[in-house]
């Protein structure tokens, strides 16, 4: 992504959008959460920045890292253990808490 050949921030520094941010409330995974914080300390880019990076490959159809990245992504997943994979998608729940996810339709889930 950013910083190492595979995001438009490489391409288009130039061409910068002046856009408004808002603070989000959004629940993730704990081990998830840390393995991003480091990509992005890796990148040094914010968080914020990384996910909004993700979020627009992802909208237009396309892998958001380098093999180089996806490696460090991988040595990241095993120092904090991040133990599970895209199959887990949508089936991660909370420990001793309630099932929220997009089926009950709640607020956090779509907005």
């Amino acid at each position: 992504m950013h910083g190492d050949g595979d995001g438009p921030g490489d391409r288009h520094a130039s061409r910068l959008l002046v856009v408004e941010r808002v603070q989000t409330g959004v629940r993730m995974e704990k081990r998830m959460v840390k393995v991003l914080k480091a990509l992005a300390e890796y990148l040094d880019i914010s968080l914020g920045d990384l996910l909004e990076g993700i979020v627009l490959h992802a909208f237009a159809g396309q892998a958001p890292f380098s093999s180089q990245t996806l490696e460090r992504i991988e040595s990241l997943k095993q120092i904090y253990g991040m133990d599970y994979d895209l199959s887990a998608s949508h089936r991660l729940r909370e420990a001793g808490g309630t099932e929220r996810g997009v089926d009950e339709g709640t607020d956090e889930d779509h907005g």
